[in-house]
């Protein structure tokens, strides 16, 4: 058994791999990570950007090509790259709906996640059919479409998961947001309840970020303020406090008794970016059952090295809650909620320009 086996079958977190390059759909990279316990994946425009610039592994799809758009050409070799990777995923999906089935887990599990255009953030409407469009063209039903948690994507979570399709809320900072998250999800699936679908299909994770949470409440912290490194992973438990509490409230137990998934928190941007703190602090502290933990390739490795879930703060109600209250430690040094509403803000920003920078290397590719 691998360190990945243990942390689901131990302890019920689901390791996930924020990687998709088209070289390990080829050459069995993927399939071995599978092997070896990663359940699921997701993806963003940097990753896709960093696949293509480093990749050749496109170069013949994108010779062969006969359009002339840049973002419908990425498009086309983003919907193949997460068919396929469903596909490699598609025995762990199939035994997660028959543990469902059976009543051992509340959820499925082997989702690849394909993010709807950065440009659409602030755009309902744009959302939902962007949404509707790569759901279709993947055509699996174990992918996930990517929507991030603005005020705009909030309304637009809730109509795609009406409409039957899995979905992953990105971008989630604040407490208060995923507050807002799981009313929007409970909304969709209340709709998708009275429009007569089958509520056991309709998967959905909320994925909170971490790190950036640390990076950006320390700099208003002097050095050596015991509070340094602390705020994401306080967070991260109040936030998982939040998802007990509302997973267990009589409006989600109601769909939960008509064969209802529960939307697990997913634990995102897990890489520590401060190079002095351990480099698993945001994967050995934040095991927890109905949970997903999503880490890029060198956490990943790292995990299955040396990875101790035995540290974890989130198992134990007792510690759970001690982290969770050391979020009122912060003021008045220091504004959460102004941390968090910037680094939404940040975070949209970061992935348009991530996704513009995309388009311009396929273009690059096209003319090549």
């Amino acid at each position: 058994m691998t360190k990945l086996q243990d942390l689901f079958n131990d302890f019920g977190q689901s390791p996930w791999i924020d990687n998709i390059r088209r070289d390990w759909l080829n050459d069995g990279t993927l399939a071995d990570l599978v092997a070896q316990g990663v359940r699921g994946v997701t993806s963003n425009p940097s990753i896709f950007a960093k696949a293509l610039a480093t990749s050749t592994a496109y170069d013949a799809v994108v010779a062969n090509s006969t359009t002339s758009d840049a973002e419908a050409l990425f498009e086309e070799l983003a919907v193949a790259d997460v068919r396929d990777a469903c596909d490699v995923l598609s025995h762990v999906y199939q035994a997660s709906v028959a543990d469902m089935a059976s009543g051992r887990r509340r959820y499925r599990d082997g989702f690849v996640s394909l993010e709807v255009s950065p440009r659409l953030a602030h755009d309902t409407n744009g959302t939902v059919e962007a949404a509707a469009r790569l759901h279709e063209a993947v055509s699996r039903e174990n992918v996930m479409i990517k929507i991030p948690a603005t005020d705009e994507g909030l309304a637009a979570i809730s109509e795609t998961l009406s409409r039957g399709i899995n979905v992953n809320v990105t971008l989630i900072f604040s407490i208060e947001r995923y507050a807002q998250v799981l009313d929007a999800w409970l909304a969709g699936l209340e709709r998708a309840r009275h429009d007569g679908l089958d509520l056991s299909s309709i998967a959905s994770v909320a994925s909170f970020f971490v790190s950036r949470v640390d990076s950006a409440v320390d700099a208003q912290l002097s050095e050596g303020d015991p509070r340094r490194g602390r705020s994401a992973n306080a967070q991260v438990a109040a936030a998982y406090e939040l998802y007990q509490r509302r997973v267990n409230d009589e409006r989600t137990a109601e769909l939960l008794r008509e064969g209802a998934q529960v939307q697990r928190p997913l634990w995102a941007s897990t890489s520590v970016k401060n190079l002095e703190y351990d480099e698993l602090l945001y994967v050995n502290t934040l095991v927890a059952d109905e949970s997903v933990n999503t880490m890029p390739d060198a956490t990943l490795r790292a995990v299955l090295d040396h990875g101790d879930f035995s540290a974890s703060m989130l198992t134990r109600a007792a510690s759970l809650h001690s982290l969770a209250r050391e979020l009122g430690q912060l003021a008045p040094d220091v504004s959460l909620a102004g941390v968090t509403s910037k680094l939404e803000h940040d975070g949209v920003q970061a992935f348009v320009d991530a996704y513009e920078e995309l388009l311009a290397t396929v273009a690059q590719k096209m003319r090549s």
